[in-house]
Protein backbone atom coordinates (compact mmCIF):
# COMPACT_ATOMS: atom_id res chain seq x y z
CA UNK A 1 0.00 0.00 0.00
CA UNK A 2 1.34 3.40 -1.01
CA UNK A 3 2.08 6.12 1.48
CA UNK A 4 -1.10 8.80 0.68
CA UNK A 5 1.29 11.59 1.92
CA UNK A 6 4.42 10.54 -0.84
CA UNK A 7 1.93 9.82 -3.27
CA UNK A 8 -0.12 13.55 -3.00
CA UNK A 9 3.21 15.26 -2.69
CA UNK A 10 4.66 13.47 -5.57
CA UNK A 11 1.50 13.92 -7.87
CA UNK A 12 1.35 17.65 -6.58
CA UNK A 13 5.28 18.33 -7.34
CA UNK A 14 4.33 16.88 -11.27
CA UNK A 15 2.14 19.23 -11.95
CA UNK A 16 3.61 22.06 -10.48
CA UNK A 17 7.13 20.93 -12.44
CA UNK A 18 4.99 20.79 -15.95
CA UNK A 19 2.77 23.54 -15.35
CA UNK A 20 3.82 27.44 -17.10
CA UNK A 21 1.42 29.86 -17.02
CA UNK A 22 0.08 29.83 -13.42
CA UNK A 23 -2.84 28.33 -11.57
CA UNK A 24 -5.19 28.14 -14.02
CA UNK A 25 -2.77 26.34 -16.49
CA UNK A 26 -2.25 24.02 -13.96
CA UNK A 27 -6.58 22.90 -13.92
CA UNK A 28 -6.45 20.48 -16.58
CA UNK A 29 -3.24 18.82 -15.42
CA UNK A 30 -4.82 18.75 -11.83
CA UNK A 31 -7.88 16.94 -12.68
CA UNK A 32 -6.79 14.50 -14.96
CA UNK A 33 -4.04 13.37 -12.17
CA UNK A 34 -6.75 14.08 -9.58
CA UNK A 35 -9.71 13.26 -11.21
CA UNK A 36 -9.53 10.88 -14.02
CA UNK A 37 -6.73 8.75 -13.04
CA UNK A 38 -6.64 8.96 -8.87
CA UNK A 39 -10.14 9.76 -8.47
CA UNK A 40 -9.11 11.18 -5.01
CA UNK A 41 -12.06 14.04 -6.34
CA UNK A 42 -15.65 13.73 -8.00
CA UNK A 43 -15.69 16.30 -10.89
CA UNK A 44 -18.45 17.75 -9.27
CA UNK A 45 -16.22 17.99 -6.24
CA UNK A 46 -13.20 19.78 -8.44
CA UNK A 47 -16.00 22.18 -9.86
CA UNK A 48 -16.91 23.40 -6.47
CA UNK A 49 -12.70 23.13 -5.06
CA UNK A 50 -11.94 25.34 -8.33
CA UNK A 51 -14.60 27.83 -7.04
CA UNK A 52 -13.67 27.86 -3.28
CA UNK A 53 -9.99 28.32 -4.36
CA UNK A 54 -10.86 31.45 -6.45
CA UNK A 55 -12.93 32.90 -3.64
CA UNK A 56 -9.90 32.51 -1.56
CA UNK A 57 -7.15 35.08 -1.16
CA UNK A 58 -3.97 33.82 -2.03
CA UNK A 59 -2.44 31.87 -4.63
CA UNK A 60 -4.92 29.59 -6.90
CA UNK A 61 -2.30 26.73 -7.49
CA UNK A 62 -1.56 26.70 -3.92
CA UNK A 63 -5.30 26.88 -2.42
CA UNK A 64 -6.65 24.10 -5.25
CA UNK A 65 -3.32 22.03 -3.73
CA UNK A 66 -4.58 22.52 -0.10
CA UNK A 67 -8.07 21.81 -0.17
CA UNK A 68 -7.60 18.35 -2.55
CA UNK A 69 -4.67 17.47 0.37
CA UNK A 70 -7.52 18.63 3.26
CA UNK A 71 -10.02 16.49 1.65
CA UNK A 72 -7.63 13.41 1.40
CA UNK A 73 -6.08 13.81 4.81
CA UNK A 74 -7.02 16.28 7.14
CA UNK A 75 -4.06 18.78 8.19
CA UNK A 76 -1.44 16.17 6.82
CA UNK A 77 -2.53 15.88 3.76
CA UNK A 78 -2.96 19.54 3.05
CA UNK A 79 0.48 20.07 3.75
CA UNK A 80 2.22 17.08 1.61
CA UNK A 81 0.09 18.77 -1.77
CA UNK A 82 0.96 21.92 -0.86
CA UNK A 83 4.66 21.68 -0.31
CA UNK A 84 4.07 19.26 -3.44
CA UNK A 85 3.24 22.18 -5.48
CA UNK A 86 5.02 25.23 -4.60
CA UNK A 87 8.23 23.50 -4.18
CA UNK A 88 8.93 23.20 -8.02
CA UNK A 89 8.19 26.44 -8.45
CA UNK A 90 10.04 27.42 -5.72
CA UNK A 91 13.34 25.78 -6.88
CA UNK A 92 13.23 26.76 -10.50
CA UNK A 93 13.03 30.41 -9.31
CA UNK A 94 15.96 29.89 -7.28
CA UNK A 95 17.53 28.82 -9.85
CA UNK A 96 16.62 31.21 -12.03
CA UNK A 97 17.64 33.87 -9.40
CA UNK A 98 20.96 31.90 -8.97
CA UNK A 99 22.05 31.88 -12.81
CA UNK A 100 19.84 34.48 -14.76
CA UNK A 101 22.40 37.28 -14.85
CA UNK A 102 24.43 34.32 -17.32
CA UNK A 103 21.02 33.99 -19.82
CA UNK A 104 18.99 37.91 -19.92
CA UNK A 105 20.75 38.64 -23.27
CA UNK A 106 20.48 35.54 -24.38
CA UNK A 107 18.59 35.50 -27.95
CA UNK A 108 17.72 31.97 -27.57
CA UNK A 109 16.47 31.83 -23.91
CA UNK A 110 14.48 34.68 -25.02
CA UNK A 111 13.24 33.29 -28.17
CA UNK A 112 11.48 30.51 -26.34
CA UNK A 113 9.72 32.34 -23.84
CA UNK A 114 8.47 33.98 -26.84
CA UNK A 115 7.28 31.36 -27.94
CA UNK A 116 5.82 30.06 -24.53
CA UNK A 117 3.57 32.87 -24.08
CA UNK A 118 0.58 31.85 -26.52
CA UNK A 119 0.70 28.22 -25.39
CA UNK A 120 0.03 29.87 -21.79
CA UNK A 121 -2.91 31.27 -23.30
CA UNK A 122 -4.31 28.15 -24.20
CA UNK A 123 -3.33 26.56 -21.24
CA UNK A 124 -5.33 29.25 -19.45
CA UNK A 125 -8.49 28.95 -22.30
CA UNK A 126 -9.02 25.17 -22.46
CA UNK A 127 -10.04 24.71 -18.82
CA UNK A 128 -12.02 28.19 -18.53
CA UNK A 129 -14.41 26.30 -21.51
CA UNK A 130 -14.46 23.64 -19.70
CA UNK A 131 -15.19 24.74 -16.39
CA UNK A 132 -18.34 27.03 -18.24
CA UNK A 133 -19.49 23.87 -19.46
CA UNK A 134 -19.79 22.36 -16.24
CA UNK A 135 -20.96 24.96 -14.61
CA UNK A 136 -24.27 24.73 -16.06
CA UNK A 137 -24.47 28.29 -17.85
CA UNK A 138 -27.61 28.76 -19.74
CA UNK A 139 -29.71 31.69 -21.02
CA UNK A 140 -30.35 33.14 -17.45
CA UNK A 141 -26.71 32.82 -16.52
CA UNK A 142 -24.49 33.60 -19.03
CA UNK A 143 -24.47 36.96 -18.71
CA UNK A 144 -22.91 36.80 -15.30
CA UNK A 145 -19.25 35.80 -16.65
CA UNK A 146 -19.83 38.13 -19.29
CA UNK A 147 -20.76 41.14 -17.15
CA UNK A 148 -18.03 39.96 -14.72
CA UNK A 149 -15.36 40.17 -17.07
CA UNK A 150 -16.19 43.29 -18.72
CA UNK A 151 -16.83 45.18 -15.83
CA UNK A 152 -12.52 43.64 -14.81
CA UNK A 153 -11.87 44.06 -18.69
CA UNK A 154 -12.88 47.76 -19.78
CA UNK A 155 -13.94 49.34 -16.30
CA UNK A 156 -10.86 48.53 -14.04
CA UNK A 157 -13.44 46.69 -11.27
CA UNK A 158 -11.36 44.83 -9.10
CA UNK A 159 -12.03 40.80 -9.35
CA UNK A 160 -12.82 41.00 -5.27
CA UNK A 161 -15.42 43.00 -6.02
CA UNK A 162 -17.10 40.94 -9.14
CA UNK A 163 -16.19 37.49 -6.20
CA UNK A 164 -18.04 39.30 -3.27
CA UNK A 165 -20.94 40.32 -5.76
CA UNK A 166 -21.22 36.89 -7.17
CA UNK A 167 -21.27 35.11 -4.04
CA UNK A 168 -23.97 37.71 -2.27
CA UNK A 169 -25.96 37.07 -5.60
CA UNK A 170 -25.63 33.35 -5.17
CA UNK A 171 -26.35 33.49 -1.46
CA UNK A 172 -29.67 35.12 -2.33
CA UNK A 173 -30.40 33.27 -4.96
CA UNK A 174 -30.24 29.97 -2.98
CA UNK A 175 -32.35 31.56 0.00
CA UNK A 176 -34.83 32.72 -2.75
CA UNK A 177 -35.08 29.39 -4.92
CA UNK A 178 -35.26 27.11 -1.83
Amino acid sequence: MTNIYWESFKTFFKIGIFTLGGGYAMIPLIEEEVVNKKQWVSKDEMLDLIAIAQSCPGVFAINIATFIGYKLNKTRGAIATTIGTALPSFLIILLIAIFFHQFEDNKVVAAMFRGIRPAVVALIAVPTFNLSKRAQLNKWTLWIPIVSALAIWLLGVSPIWIIIIAGLGGYIYGRIAV
